[in-house]
């Protein structure tokens, strides 16, 4: 039965990443950014699964990149669709532009699983990272409506660029470290892990100490993590 365990989590992450786009087209990108917080739950424990009960098989590969591109692909594009509509008062054209962060996801997650080159760091943005920033600006917006964030949202620029960019970076070449711990992992990789700890723990603080939403500290955290691996790619590090 143990080889069944990852498959079963992998199958939450879809079972979220569904449920969060009827959420999205419903008008609640809260509810929605919690099941793909709940989605990327999943996503590090079934690998995490798999490693421990040493249950990898064809079929989860598979059932996960399909997963992934639910809740790590049109969900978010889904959201900034949405968000883009709502802050904008009314249909627009460049309304549509965050579902080419769906496209770009697919590609994403089909170079992945041929790529052998992905070991310890990504070639690319990996997909939860760049759903959850689309979610937590979804979430920040909904909740605090007068923030300058929203007031960038309402405008024709703010959303489409950052949905470019965001697709951009998914089929990039640009190296980005990974959360997937291994035994014989190199210091490099654990140095820089552990300096975006410090990162994401400052979000956090600055985040309590300010009293902002709670949704602004991922947010900054992953902005971080992205703009930390342009740093190494350029440096060469």
């Amino acid at each position: 039965m143990k080889k069944y365990i990852p498959d079963m989590i992998t199958s939450m992450n879809l079972l979220c990443g569904i449920i969060g786009v009827v959420f999205a087209f419903k008008g609640r990108p809260d509810i929605a950014f919690i099941l793909m917080l709940a989605a990327s739950a999943a996503d590090f424990l079934d690998g995490a699964a798999a490693r421990a009960l040493g249950a990898y098989s064809d079929l989860g590969k598979e059932l996960d990149s399909l997963s992934d591109m639910v809740s790590f692909g049109v969900l978010p594009s889904v959201m900034l669709y949405n968000c883009s509509r709502t802050c904008m008062f009314g249909e627009s054209w460049v309304c549509w532009i965050p579902l080419v962060i769906a496209l770009c996801s697919g590609l994403r997650l089909a170079k992945f699983n041929v790529d052998t080159r992905q070991g310890d760091s990504f070639l690319g943005l990996p997909t939860p990272a760049s759903a959850l920033i689309a979610g937590s600006l979804c979430y920040y917006v909904a909740v605090d409506p007068g923030s300058f964030l929203s007031a960038w949202c309402a405008g024709p620029v703010f959303i489409p660029a950052l949905s470019v960019c965001l697709a951009a970076l998914l089929v990039s070449e640009i190296p980005m470290f990974s959360f997937k711990f291994h035994a014989d992992d190199p210091q490099l990789l654990k140095n820089k892990r552990m300096a975006f700890a410090f990162i994401v723990l400052a979000a956090i603080l600055v985040v309590v100490i300010c009293r902002l939403d709670w949704s602004l500290a991922v947010l900054l955290s992953l902005t971080a993590y992205v703009l930390k691996n342009l740093v190494y790619a350029i440096a060469k590090i």
